[in-house]
């Protein structure tokens, strides 16, 4: 089937415009997915004392996660009504469908959390996230801004004070590790890891998410709003970022940091630049007027929403221009991002098999990450254009089903009443 064709049949099974919608969302998706891929397989510091960033720590760390989880609310937007948040019993349903989808999430999440990759796995905070999100799934558009915009200015601050807590604790409640199977024998020391002291820290995470359902709940179908997901996010990201960069380098921040660290060597402005993750953020209240990567901070949750809702916008018009032009400009990236779950799984697997393992004869790393992008993106054409599920998404959308599933009578209640 020719690309053109593959369109006309997709606008025909889907509907012009839920067929616009949806392979947007499914192209940033697949980007996100490129995206981790390049921060888990290329260096984001160069091998130098003071860790100088790369072009791939400057532009992907933080963000690609950010976008990742920032779409898991969309996604969860788009299957809970839409526009119109479903309500009753059918909602209650769709809750049910939704914490047996995380359940096996997560189950994925603990048995890669054993492979021995030098990657921070998302799966199990992934997991948590939708669990976490149960609550508001039933929200409109304007109460989710609202509170996704409270989240972002106070769960950094709790997280800043709870955090020295659980590190003082015996043994300190972080992992150090992806979260597996062996962990759940230690609920406590998982669960503040996950929330408060892991790489994803759900207690801030759950703002991504938020906005996520927040943005699924606008008319994506309307041609005006990418432009304002464009525009809004592109104002919202840049915006956090100049106020950061003021505040550590003009109003001191940063000057308190390296005071407080006392180790002239340490290399703060690079790690503040590409990624805090792993660094103790505690003992001066600086660290929360930072935007750098990973740091859960309000301006770095603002910088990275505003990227992720920004990118959703451009792929949104993408997408319409694929329809205008009656080509399937994003076959490729929508086909990854509808799999995101077994090629992410897939790509971790990977990577583990290649762990402290010499490369081949004429292969570099770069030639690594090429290589699976092209993997990833031929896979997804193919099983976009057969419009097939993935494997580990055929299991997700049946616990979806089975946790959804509603009696005939329930449903024509839901349905007439």
């Amino acid at each position: 089937m020719t690309a053109r064709g593959t369109a006309t049949a997709f606008r025909t099974a889907k509907g012009t415009s839920a067929g616009v919608r949806l392979a947007g969302i499914d192209a940033a998706r697949g980007l996100a997915l490129l995206a981790m891929m390049a921060t888990h397989v290329l260096p984001i510091f160069e091998p130098d004392p003071q860790l100088t960033p790369t072009w791939v720590g400057l532009a992907f760390s933080g963000r690609a996660a950010a976008l990742f989880a920032v779409l898991a609310g969309v996604g969860l937007a788009l299957s809970t009504g839409k526009q119109h948040p479903l309500e009753g019993s059918a909602l209650g349903a769709a809750r049910r469908g939704i914490a047996l989808r995380a359940l096996v999430v997560g189950a994925v999440g603990l048995s890669v959390g054993g492979l021995e990759v030098n990657i921070a796995i998302i799966l199990v905070h992934y997991a948590l996230l939708f669990l976490c999100v149960l609550p508001f799934v039933g929200l409109g558009a304007k109460r989710l801004l609202l509170l996704a915009a409270a989240w972002v200015l106070a769960s950094p601050v709790l997280a800043y004070l709870l955090r020295p807590w659980l590190l003082a604790a015996d043994p300190p409640l972080r992992l150090g590790h992806n979260p597996g199977w062996e962990d759940l024998t230690t609920p406590a020391r998982l669960l503040g890891d996950l929330f408060l002291t892991g790489y994803y820290p759900v207690l801030q995470w759950v703002a991504y998410l938020l906005a996520g359902l927040a943005i699924g709940r606008l008319a994506l179908s309307k041609s005006l709003t990418p432009f304002l997901l464009l525009a809004a996010g592109t104002v919202v990201a840049l915006g956090a970022k100049w106020l950061g960069i003021v505040l550590m380098e003009d109003w001191g921040g940063r000057q308190a940091l390296e005071a407080q660290i006392g180790d002239p060597s340490y290399p703060l402005a690079s790690l503040l630049q590409v990624n805090l993750l792993g660094v103790e953020q505690s003992g001066s209240v600086w660290w929360l007027a930072t935007s750098s990567p990973h740091s859960g901070s309000t301006l770095d949750l603002l910088h990275t929403s505003g990227i992720a809702a920004a990118v959703i916008g451009v792929c949104l018009l993408l997408a319409r221009l694929g329809e205008w032009l009656e080509l399937d400009l994003l076959l490729a990236f929508r086909g990854a991002g509808a799999m995101t779950l077994s090629l992410y799984t897939a790509h971790l697997c990977v990577m583990a098999a290649l762990h402290d393992q010499a490369l081949a004869p004429g292969w570099s790393v770069d030639g690594v990450y090429w290589a699976q992008v092209i993997g990833v993106l031929v896979i997804g054409a193919v099983f976009a254009a057969l419009v097939w599920r993935g494997p580990l998404e055929w299991v997700t959308h049946a616990a979806n089903r089975a946790g959804s599933y509603q009696p005939t009578r329930a449903r024509q209640s839901t349905r007439f009443r």
